[in-house]
């Protein structure tokens, strides 16, 4: 009786901690293809759901990269300080989505999904897609 107790115990407290995670924070992103560190981005909440802006580019030579592939307002500007996302609404307790991505390096703007991995609460999921067809990418937690 007392080890189903202590069981039971250990289930509830492993839950609770991914529950506290939040996908709110800072995050390095990974190439999927190269799986060499591209970026830091800042997830932060507001008023209409989640945004994400470039803090840092991680790639040498293209810390003062421009998006010249991009459309509208954001052509041709500093791609750090640029929001890749914007109101990303909560589709459920761990997943967001309802919104768009840009990819800086194509000019591309994606149909996004993101939710924090459960087995790797600093792991980050940001899944991508066009119709049927999708990417994933995963983003690491870090420090501000």
């Amino acid at each position: 009786m007392r080890k189903e107790g202590l069981f039971f115990l250990f289930l509830f407290l492993s839950m609770s901690g991914l529950r506290g995670q939040s996908v709110l924070g800072y995050w390095k992103t990974i190439d999927d293809v190269t799986d060499k560190p591209k970026s830091i981005l800042e997830i932060y909440e507001e008023e209409d759901g989640l945004s994400a802006r470039v803090v840092e580019i991680l790639v040498d030579g293209r810390e003062n990269a421009l998006c010249v592939k991009c459309k509208g307002t954001r052509k041709n500007k500093l791609i750090r300080g640029m929001n890749v996302f914007e109101d990303l609404k909560k589709l459920d307790e761990y997943t967001y989505g309802e919104g768009e991505i840009l990819d800086p390096e194509t000019g591309k703007e994606y149909r996004v999904k993101i939710w924090i991995d459960p087995e790797k609460p600093d792991r980050l999921k940001v899944r991508g897609y066009i119709a049927f067809f999708f990417r994933t990418q995963t983003w690491t937690r870090v420090s501000p």
